[in-house]
């Protein structure tokens, strides 16, 4: 397990958790730039999202911001979809496009993003529209192993769902339980291959995301420049998206 991948793995997580993502995309990149088979690549990512996104999922609904009420639509119709898009085998060069041009929207999002807490005013949304959004994304989210936060996230903004802090409440459990859901069908795929034992030299990548999780909550708290850090997470984001497109670019042409 080389020193660097999880020192990388250790700060993407501090990034994405200060502003209330997992970083699923982002560890999927470094393994894959590492190297790592890349069936098995969302199984690890899944992992480290659930262990960033669990606490701040937890604070979040200790500091009444999770609108679970207003956020139902979009699960119900998720979780299934992330569970199939799990069991889905795909090829190397689908999943490197995939993540690659998942990455570059994130990036793009994080750069453009400018709401401010008094900019959002709700607005209501046919509950066929969240069901339809929630299961696509969920879909994309099991089958390339992200959590989907970074497609919730924009949408929930042009929809003007709620105000800033809801909306990260609502992305940190969104992508919780897709992250749980889409596990599911990624281990059942793994066992149906019977490679699954190939995860568990990767295991330092865990207590790395644990750490890392929890200084970008305590950043996300205390309010440090958060501009600041959503410019840095983005180019971040964009570096690697690019790497991972080149790649993607070499293996088509």
């Amino acid at each position: 397990m080389p020193i660097l991948l999880v020192i990388l793995f250790f700060l993407t997580a501090a990034l994405y958790a200060s502003v209330g993502f997992g970083g699923g995309s982002t560890y999927n990149a470094l393994l894959v730039l590492n190297g790592v088979d890349y069936r098995v690549l969302p199984t690890i990512a899944l992992l480290c999202n659930i262990i960033v996104v669990a606490g701040g999922t937890f604070r979040f609904a200790r500091s009444g911001h999770l609108k679970f009420k207003s956020l139902y639509p979009f699960i119900i119709t998720s979780i299934p979809l992330a569970w199939l898009g799990g069991r889905i085998p795909v090829s190397e060069t689908l999943f490197i496009g995939a993540l690659g041009f998942s990455l570059l929207f994130a990036g793009l999002h994080l750069v453009f993003s400018q709401v401010s807490e008094s900019d959002q005013k709700q607005k209501s949304r046919p509950i066929f529209i969240s069901a339809i959004t929630g299961g696509g994304i969920g879909f994309l989210s099991g089958l390339v192993g992200i959590g989907g936060g970074i497609f919730l996230a924009p949408v929930l903004y042009f929809l003007r769902w709620g105000r800033p802090k809801e909306i990260a409440a609502a992305c940190s459990f969104f992508i919780l339980v897709n992250s749980i859901s889409g596990l599911a069908g990624q281990i059942t795929k793994l066992n149906d291959l019977g490679i699954f034992s190939m995860v568990t030299p990767y295991w330092p990548l865990f207590p790395a995301v644990l750490v890392g999780g929890q200084l970008g909550s305590m950043l996300a708290n205390d309010r440090l420049q958060s501009i600041t850090i959503k410019r840095l997470t983005a180019l971040l984001i964009l570096y690697v998206s690019a790497r991972l497109i080149l790649r993607w670019l070499n293996i088509v042409f």
